[in-house]
């Protein structure tokens, strides 16, 4: 999606490095769990050949806070919405909390507008809303990703929520998007209270959504909790909700075969989804975890 595009195209400035990779490769801090202690990705979860995934990050938000080492709140280069209302994404505690076991990345509407200061010179916007990645903190080569999430229960439009891998660009190049690649494992949209929409950025999609293909529409209610998952190798990308199959990819992409970081956002709605005044704000994504195997 273009405006998540512009959240790393504008601010993630880094340098590129290169660097050789093996499959199910990650970088980062976290590390598998060593033999005889607890896996910190709970009980095992089995391959299609039975073999165990191995778990290389875990996060069940049991703090008081947000972690850092592992995720970096977004606050540059991105907004989400329409023109007559937009987020701007700011690190805070009314928008981005950790407490009682959750992550609550909430979009929040305030009682005046106010400059921006990642768009000083864009009109000014009363919404303000949550996003977080684990940018220059965590990547992976393939594995199984997955993350457990419920979102503001309505079927007013207005409210859009992600969780999507980009590629790091610590080692890739993303000016060329999309054929550089995005994986948006599930977005949901306040108007499709019944869906959540895996969507597979590549060549594939220049053209748009080639249902079957790059994108399907999968069963998962608002206000419940769902469980997004990705199994992905060098040549099928799988996408389940709820334990259910619902996008298998075998187009065997380039873009697919690189490091991605992990994505987390409330965004607001835009075009047949945009804010109204029906729209209930605040909204928040509650993430119960985040789990990433290889």
């Amino acid at each position: 999606m273009l405006k998540k595009c512009a959240l790393l195209l504008a601010a993630l400035l880094v340098c590129t490095f290169l660097t050789q990779s093996g499959m199910g490769a990650s970088t980062g801090t976290p590390q598998p769990a060593a033999a005889g202690t607890v896996d910190p990705c709970g009980e095992p979860v089995l391959r299609a050949d039975g073999i165990p995934w191995e778990c290389t990050f875990a996060d069940d938000f049991s703090g008081a806070e947000l972690d850092r080492s592992r995720w970096m709140p977004q606050t540059s280069g991105y907004r989400s919405g329409s023109a007559g209302a937009w987020a701007c994404y700011v690190d805070s505690p009314d928008v981005i909390r950790v407490a009682d076991g959750v992550l609550t990345l909430s979009a929040v509407r305030d009682e005046a507008a106010t400059p921006c200061p990642a768009f000083r010179n864009q009109p000014l916007t009363a919404y303000r809303a949550g996003s977080v990645s684990t940018y220059d903190r965590f990547s992976q080569m393939y594995g199984r990703f997955e993350a457990r999430i419920r979102v503001t229960a309505t079927d007013q439009p207005g409210l859009q929520e992600s969780f999507w891998l980009w590629p790091d660009t610590r080692y890739h190049d993303t000016a060329l998007w999309p054929v550089t690649g995005e994986i948006d494992i599930a977005e949901t949209y306040s108007n499709h209270p019944d869906l959540a929409i895996p969507f597979l950025h590549s060549v594939t999609s220049v053209l748009g959504p080639v249902y079957g293909v790059n994108t399907a529409h999968c069963a998962a209610t608002r206000g419940e909790w769902n469980t997004f998952a990705l199994e992905w190798g060098p040549t099928e990308l799988e996408i389940f909700v709820n334990g259910e199959s619902c996008l298998v990819n075998t187009a065997n992409d380039p873009a697919f075969d690189k490091h991605y970081i992990v994505a987390l956002t409330q965004l607001l709605g835009a075009k047949a989804n945009s804010v109204t005044e029906g729209t209930p704000l605040p909204a928040s994504t509650e993430v119960d975890h985040v789990k990433v195997w290889r």
